[in-house]
């Protein structure tokens, strides 16, 4: 009963976003205001709707109703019930109910947020969300119906993938979803002020949080999805360039590109038509990046349908969305007033310097990722674009945008000076030189750009270290030498500029977590119990071979012992091989010893008659770098984020105050 009741309430959610989407335009013809308000009540009925219909869907998993179709292609009884709800999504039709309920959450928290959005934007933003909520649940009542019965109703499910089966699917996908989706609004703002024609500052400070809010999310998203496959897939690398990574990381480097610009259209008025374009391009970004994943183009991992229906269906909502918004952008941005100007040389500048280099390097990754996938349906031709195109293209614009960060930050607005910003990150360009040299020298007859990268991401660090000591020293006649007066205007700085350094700094973190990899160290060998294998630092021991099991499946595992090259022990590392005899896969579960910020990693592979295994050990210098770094930026961001005038919208003109007893004009 609760199943078909959840059917109802998506098919309810269906209608009542009609209701929104359709009630402003009635307002605006009919002058009737009150029929504005009611899309704040039709919000919040569609997210209470969805949410009830994913509920349900949640319930049959749990209780294993293998009356419904997506239960039995997905779970199991004996399947953990961490998996039984992590399977809700974990499938084609499940993952965009998800979808599509994360998009009426924005819906939904734009709708109560009466201080920070004023409310005729926040009534056409709203209406626009509607049409892509429309939009989507018709997609899932119409080809993707997570509802669907089977007559008669098998004993048993078919079980989820076990490559599913991992704490990283409770995780990643929400996380990415809400950035993926969470840029839906501020395409959502860009459609509105454009149908509007008025996009000002006031436009910039409301949709900056949200912009802020889906890359918190999209930053983790994508962090937790690159360690998930490290240690789940058994390869041992962390990025792989696969067509549906580069789908994720898209919008993030647009939506980064948007970030920046926003700040610059809130400050100065400035790079109105930019910053809208932005909007677009980052929700268009993923919804392409949904297409690509859904329509059955690929086959991964990471995709779920393969039915060319889908693929249709979502193609067409393509059409709509990303040329109705560029057609609309088309006949509008001829008509936005120019905002403040500012010269080359400041702080607008290095942001419009670093937006153009994030924009190419997107456009890097969009031709590597289309190109096979355009060439294949053109001619049939099926070629692969690996890692050394991206690193060939991608790289170099990388390493001039990272350099530009810290010396934008020190920049002034409006016109800034060259040579005091050089002045005041010497000590960084300093240091950046040491730790570069050093490396260098440590590492001698190693990789060559890799001791330059330690030393970029140490300068990327330092820089904003420097940027938070600069600010609290102050400028000119202000500059104070004394520690306790630093330490007080350092601790009221405004939280977006702490959360502002820490993002930057955890970029920092993540290149030199990317350039300790190329001193990483790759061992193979065949192993019987008491035999070792050394990988740089360290030597790994195979103790013995055994089975055990799980819930739902039978394991093979290996137990090794991790000592360093002088003998000390380090702790035991366990590997195996997992079979699941509802899916008849196997699957490998790899092995991790962290040792600081350094992994030693173990990957079982064939057992042999004899007792004997196969096994691949790697050794990972700093890599837990790369997502702690990730994890810096996203709190620098979430930081940003509790700044109050994240908070609250941009003031209003004031009247001028009259003298007591005076007249106003008339």
């Amino acid at each position: 009963m609760i199943v078909e009741v959840g059917h109802f309430a998506l098919a309810l959610a269906l209608a009542l976003s009609v209701i929104q989407a359709a009630m402003p335009v009635w307002a605006a013809r009919s002058g009737d205001e009150t029929l504005r308000e009611t899309t704040v009540p039709a919000a919040l009925g569609v997210f209470a709707c969805i949410l009830f219909a994913f509920g349900a869907l949640t319930y049959a998993h749990v209780m294993s109703d293998f009356s419904v179709k997506n239960v039995v292609e997905n779970s199991h009884t004996m399947k953990p019930l961490i998996y039984k709800i992590s399977g809700v999504w974990g499938n084609h039709e499940g993952s965009m109910l998800l979808w599509v309920l994360i998009l009426s959450l924005f819906g939904a928290m734009v709708a109560v947020a009466k201080n920070s959005v004023p409310p005729v934007l926040r009534t056409n933003t709203l209406a626009v969300q509607a049409l892509i909520t429309f939009v989507f649940v018709l997609f899932i009542i119409t080809t993707s119906n997570p509802f669907d019965r089977v007559a008669p109703a098998p004993l048993e499910g078919n079980d989820l993938n076990p490559l599913l089966q991992d704490f990283g699917l409770a995780v990643h996908p929400p996380l990415l979803y809400l950035g993926y989706v969470g840029f839906s609004i501020t395409f959502a703002f860009a459609a509105a002020a454009l149908i509007d024609g008025r996009i000002d500052a006031v436009w910039a400070r409301a949709v900056r949080p949200w912009t802020l809010t889906a890359w918190v999310f999209l930053t983790l998203g994508i962090a937790m999805g690159s360690y998930w496959a490290y240690y789940e897939l058994g390869w041992g690398g962390w990025w792989f360039w696969d067509p549906v990574e580069n789908a994720s990381l898209m919008p993030w480097i647009a939506g980064t590109a948007l970030l920046h610009s926003t700040v610059v259209m809130e400050k100065r008025d400035a790079l109105k038509v930019w910053t809208v374009l932005l909007s677009v391009l980052t929700f268009s970004l993923s919804l392409m990046g949904t297409f690509i994943v859904r329509s059955g183009l690929l086959t991964s991992v990471h995709t779920f349908a393969s039915d060319p229906t889908r693929g249709v269906f979502i193609l067409a909502i393509l059409v709509l969305f990303i040329g109705g918004s560029l057609t609309l952008f088309a006949w509008r941005a001829p008509s936005l007033r120019q905002g403040g100007l500012f010269a080359p040389i400041s702080r607008e500048g290095a942001l419009v310097m670093n937006n153009l280099f994030l924009v190419a390097a997107c456009a890097t990754v969009l031709v590597g990722t289309l190109y096979p996938l355009l060439l294949e349906m053109l001619t049939g031709e099926k070629i692969s674009v690996g890692p050394p195109f991206f690193n060939w293209t991608f790289v170099p614009l990388a390493i001039p945008l990272l350099l530009i960060v810290p010396f934008g930050q020190s920049l002034a607005w409006k016109r800034g000076d060259v040579a005091a910003a050089a002045q005041r990150l010497f000590a960084a360009f300093a240091f950046a030189f040491v730790v570069g040299i050093g490396t260098a020298a440590y590492t001698w007859g190693g990789p060559v750009m890799a001791p330059v990268a330690i030393g970029l991401g140490a300068y990327l660090i330092i820089g904003s270290a420097l940027e938070i000591l600069s600010r609290a020293r102050g400028y000119g006649n202000s500059r104070s030498r004394d520690l306790g007066t630093i330490a007080r205007r350092a601790i009221g700085l405004p939280r977006s500029a702490w959360g502002t350094a820490l993002a930057h700094a955890g970029v920092g973190v993540v290149v030199i977590g990317i350039a300790a990899q190329s001193w990483a160290l790759e061992g193979l060998g065949t192993l019987k119990p008491g035999q070792s294998l050394a990988v740089g630092p360290y030597v790994a021991t195979l103790d013995k071979v055994g089975p055990q099991s799980g819930e739902n499946y039978e394991e093979t595992a290996a137990f090794l012992t991790v000592r360093t090259a002088k003998g000390d022990t380090v702790g035991p590392v366990e590997t195996g091989k997992r079979f699941y005899p509802s899916r008849k896969m196997t699957v490998t579960e790899s092995g991790l010893m962290t040792i600081g910020f350094s992994q030693v990693y173990a990957s079982l592979g064939e057992v042999l008659p004899d007792g004997s295994i196969g096994l691949r050990l790697y050794y990972k210098p700093l890599i837990l770098l790369i997502w702690l770094g990730a994890v810096v930026m996203a709190l620098g961001g979430a930081l940003s984020l509790t700044d109050r005038r994240m908070r609250v919208g941009a003031p209003a003109k004031a009247r001028a105050k009259l003298p007591p007893h005076a007249v106003p004009a008339e």
